[in-house]
C-alpha cells in the first residue's frame, strides 16, 4: 500500500467516525429534549 492509499484511508475513517460520533450526539440532544418537553407543566 502507499503513503497516499494510506492516507486516504486514515481520513475516510475519521470522517465515517466523526458523522457517527455528530450522529449520537444529535441523538442525545433530542431525547434531552423530548424529556424536558415532556416534563415541563
Amino acid at each position: 500500500m502507499t503513503l497516499k492509499g494510506l492516507m486516504l484511508l486514515l481520513i475516510t475513517a475519521f470522517v465515517l467516525t466523526a458523522c457517527n460520533t455528530v450522529e449520537g450526539l444529535g441523538k442525545d440532544i433530542e431525547k434531552s429534549a423530548d424529556w424536558t418537553r415532556n416534563h415541563m407543566p
